[in-house]
């Protein structure tokens, strides 16, 4: 019996998948690019667009300190906590920016390049996650061992987003606004296969978190770019703050429930 409620307690530590979950999930994700590129483009003001200077390196140090800061007291919580759980989310998402932007620019990998190879490491890790296991369903994360493998996952599946969004927007033109379309179709797309097709729901679930991050990317350089790169030019600095005080309020306004085996 106590291990059933030990392992009950450790499950609600994710919580349910809902609609409000995939709202903040994509604001947390264009926070992410917002934040991320307020760091390295204004803050240390030492990387380009193109690529040049060690902001971007400076950037993924501090935000992955950040990140891997956070899962350790994720890990060590005893019960799910939104804004840490969020806090979590957010620290991904900007380190997976930064990282991102590392490899495709100043490595100078490209964006193909880039995406190709985080597409293998998210693939890599969720078989791995499978092997060691037996599943990747969120509702099996109920031990320090499979929410590392959970976290590790959603920081490979936030890089690969943020190539692919750059890689949508700037190779093939689209711009960003075309990018976000497409995104946003492939999600609608993902969720039709979810509810009227018997494909495996672990499987679309992880689709549709790794597209997200695309979504959200493409909306942040929309936000935040200049006027001439078909962007809003609104200042990175606000741009994140308005967007961190949207996600707080829906946190404190609509009481997220913990994820359970009925969910």
């Amino acid at each position: 019996m106590n291990n059933d409620h030990s392992s009950a307690d450790l499950i609600a530590k994710v919580p349910q998948v809902t609609l409000l979950f995939w709202i903040i999930k994509i604001l947390a994700t264009t926070l992410g690019e917002t934040g991320g590129d307020a760091v390295t483009m204004s803050w240390l003001g030492e990387t380009t667009s193109e690529g040049k200077g060690t902001g971007y390196l400076i950037g993924t140090a501090i935000f992955g300190v950040i990140f891997v800061a956070a899962v350790l007291v994720q890990i060590r919580a005893k019960k799910f906590r939104p804004f840490l759980y969020w806090l979590t989310i957010v620290a991904t998402t900007t380190v997976g920016t930064t990282l991102a932007d590392y490899c495709t620019r100043s490595l100078g990998i490209g964006y193909t390049g880039g995406s190709t190879i985080l597409l293998i490491f998210v693939i890599s890790s969720l078989l791995i996650w499978h092997w060691a296991t037996g599943s990747i369903s969120i509702e099996t994360v109920n031990t320090p061992k499979v929410e590392v493998f959970y976290w590790v996952t959603i920081m490979f599946s936030q890089t690969l987003g943020t190539a692919l969004g750059d890689w949508v927007a700037d190779t093939n033109d689209m711009g960003y606004l075309g990018a976000a379309a497409v995104f946003g179709g492939l999600l609608l797309l993902t969720a039709l296969l979810y509810y009227f097709t018997s494909l495996s729901h672990a499987v679309l679930f992880w689709a549709a978190f790794i597209l997200t991050r695309p979504l959200g990317a493409v909306v942040g350089d929309f936000l935040d770019k200049p006027h001439a790169q078909g962007g809003l030019a609104l200042s990175r600095y606000t741009a994140s703050s308005a967007l961190l005080v949207v996600i707080v309020a829906l946190i404190l306004i609509f009481r997220q429930k913990p994820a359970s085996k009925a969910h």
